[in-house]
């Protein structure tokens, strides 16, 4: 169905690679440093540099329709957005008074609407955030509409919600929970599939299990294949759960998107490092 190159590693400046994000109009990925505390830019040209001495411990990254980057923050338990100019604040940091837990990753929907994770890893110690108390009941899935400054619990049946991403047609929210590392005999390891309708997010099926290891970030291309980081690479379904290919990389995967000049180069981040490869389809 399709072909893959060999993975290249393109930079290794982390503690934990996290969050890349394909940024055309500057033709660069940036990507976060999670324990580091910092964020990086990579491009062909210039190879790596520092974009964020202090990220307040950055972690999931995405841009808005008018290419503005949006980023979860553990340190200050919300999602910020840095405008082209380079101006940077924070958007939402609570829910009805009460502190998210730690922002993980997130997503853009093609409305605006800016849909995000919460687990609550950046609160459970210092390495990832500052050690503190959760305020709010669970580890959900939230919908920020910046137009009304109104944020709401999208999804409620998540135990530890990590990557998430859309379908090509709008129609549909994938979401990984990785709640397995909490809880190993109950937890789940799975890539999980909400269907849409209108702000509403109401769960379909699992779409597949992850092995070895766990469902991290993830990507969707424009075929609707899953892209899925586990223990030793990438793993591509199908939409149905058909479990594709398998890109093996040296280091524990963390997320993955797509970019480059013709949108069909994977970058990928894991562990220490930054890679890419391409994806003939």
């Amino acid at each position: 169905m399709f072909a893959v190159d060999r993975v290249e590693r393109l930079c290794s400046p982390a503690i934990w690679a996290e969050g890349p994000v394909w940024v055309p109009a500057q033709q660069c990925v940036i990507f976060s440093d999670v324990k580091g505390n910092r964020m990086f830019r990579w491009d062909d040209r210039e190879g790596v540099s520092l974009f964020r001495a202090e990220s307040h411990y950055a972690n999931g990254n995405a841009l808005d329709s008018e290419g503005r980057l949006i980023t979860c923050e553990h340190g200050r338990r919300g999602i910020s957005r840095t405008a082209t100019d380079g101006t940077h604040r924070m958007l939402v940091s609570r829910i009805d008074g009460r502190r998210f837990n730690s922002p993980n990753d997130v997503a853009v929907r093609a409305d605006g609407s800016i849909w995000f994770t919460d687990p609550p890893y950046g609160i459970t110690g210092d390495e990832e955030g500052y050690r503190a108390e959760s305020q709010v009941v669970g580890c959900w899935v939230y919908r920020y509409d910046e137009r009304c400054d109104r944020v709401a619990i999208a999804i409620s049946d998540t135990q530890r919600p990590n990557g998430l991403a859309f379908s090509p047609d709008d129609q549909w929210l994938y979401v990984a929970d990785m709640s397995v590392i909490d809880f190993p005999t109950q937890g789940r390891r799975e890539l999980r599939a909400y269907r849409l309708n209108g702000e509403e997010a109401a769960f379909s099926h699992v779409i597949a299990q992850v092995e070895p290891g766990i469902p991290d970030g993830f990507c969707v291309d424009s075929a609707g294949h899953i892209y899925c980081s586990c223990d030793d690479g990438v793993i591509v379904f199908s939409p149905q759960g058909e479990r594709l290919e398998h890109i093996p990389v040296p280091e524990r995967v963390s997320n993955c998107t797509f970019g480059g000049p013709d949108g069909n180069t994977l970058f990928i981040t894991a562990t220490t490092s930054l890679y890419r490869v391409a994806i003939q389809r």
